[in-house]
């Protein structure tokens, strides 16, 4: 907790670590009127997939840009621009007259969470390069936090019943806490690195950070997506303990992402990945035995140990010598989004010819590559 107990008495860091929650507050207020979204422009399930995929669109459209231009404004200002255009962004689907506008709003609302996305990655990198602190994990268990914050938030829907008033408020909230702390961090520019000619020796740490990303954001959405079906299906759970998984899979992945710098901090990024596959391991060992109680208990073990991969792995890209940290964050950004993507429906092929079980196998077999891959890049000393 010490990182979290740092963030929370030194504006310096709270600033950073609420551009994470703001995203989250966000896209959770939007995610809670798809329903309302869907019904109010008459579209069918098809369609509203269609829409939601211009929002990836969006989001994979901006990576590849992303760094030059965080490089030539300063990642300080790049990370307050992109919330401001978030925050703008945000109000467009809900405002929506038509399906056209709807997928153009979602277009600009995901080319605008992307660009922040990648913006305050590289601004939390350079300020622990700057001040010799570990905030990563903590700054990703705000983002868990502003999840939580927009999952409060749908209380209001019955007493507001206006949506666009409703991400108004969120909008607000966002605004008003950033204006307040964004001048703490508006000035940090990233760090003037030497750089080196491009070479596949070069690159190939970055290639296995990504295929990590890739698997570990894959993993979490495949969680998410299937943890209810499974406790349905294969564990026979009563209707209410349906989403106990996923429940516990938040909770422990919001902790530990609170606990995970000072342990970091102690054995190192690379060890803390592998420490979290060891973790995830024996979840996936626990769901496989298809034990109600036990497949709860992995669910949960999972969460703890996922909570800490990515933003380790978000460290370790913005250290490797020779790239620019934003160079390093967009790329292993756009792997871990396009697994998040494309891991589930993969996964759902796989359940509709096999079966949920033969799914966890195949999740539990990519993780030991991950914990693989962390000896390869131990022995590169990234």
């Amino acid at each position: 907790m010490k990182s979290l107990r740092l963030i929370l008495s030194n504006p310096r860091y709270f600033g950073p670590a609420w551009v994470f929650a703001s995203l989250n507050i966000l896209f959770g207020t939007w995610a809670i009127y798809i329903p309302t979204v869907k019904e109010t422009l008459e579209i069918d399930k098809s369609e509203l997939g269609i829409a939601i995929f211009f929002l990836s669109l969006g989001v994979f459209t901006v990576f590849p840009v992303a760094s030059t231009i965080i490089n030539r404004i300063g990642v300080g200002k790049a990370t307050w621009y992109g919330v401001l255009c978030s925050c703008a962004a945000a109000m467009l689907p809900l405002l929506a007259p038509s399906y056209y506008t709807l997928m153009a709003g979602l277009f600009l609302f995901g080319a605008s969470n992307g660009f922040t996305d990648i913006a305050m990655n590289t601004l939390v990198t350079e300020v622990e390069k700057k001040d010799n602190a570990k905030f990563m994990s903590a700054a990703h268990g705000f983002f868990s936090l502003g999840g939580v914050l927009a999952g409060l938030g749908s209380f209001l829907i019955g007493p507001l019943d206006n949506p666009v008033l409703h991400m108004g408020f969120a909008v607000a909230l966002v605004l008003i806490v950033n204006i307040i702390f964004h001048k703490k961090f508006q000035d940090v520019v990233a760090a003037t690195i030497e750089k080196e000619a491009f070479s596949l020796k070069l690159f190939k740490p970055f290639l296995l950070l990504g295929l990590i990303s890739f698997i570990a954001m894959g993993s979490e959405g495949a969680i998410v997506d299937w943890s209810g079906l499974y406790l349905k299906e294969i564990s026979i759970a009563p209707e209410a303990i349906w989403g106990a998984g996923f429940l516990g899979f938040q909770i422990t992945m919001t902790l530990g992402r609170f606990l995970g710098d000072g342990i970091s901090s102690k054995i190192g990024s690379i060890k803390m990945v592998a420490f979290g596959t060891l973790l995830v391991l024996a979840g996936y060992g626990l769901v496989l035995s298809t034990n109600m109680y036990l497949a709860i208990l992995g669910f949960s073990l999972s969460g703890l140990g996922f909570s800490v991969m990515v933003p380790e792995v978000f460290r370790i890209g913005g250290n490797v010598k020779g790239f620019e940290s934003s160079q390093g964050i967009s790329f292993i950004a756009g792997s871990g989004y396009a697994g998040f993507l494309c891991a589930p429906p993969i996964l759902g092929q796989i359940a509709d010819n096999s079966s949920l079980v033969t799914c966890f196998w195949v999740l539990l077999f990519c993780a030991l590559f991950i914990l693989g891959a962390t000896f390869v890049l131990q022995n590169k000393k990234v």
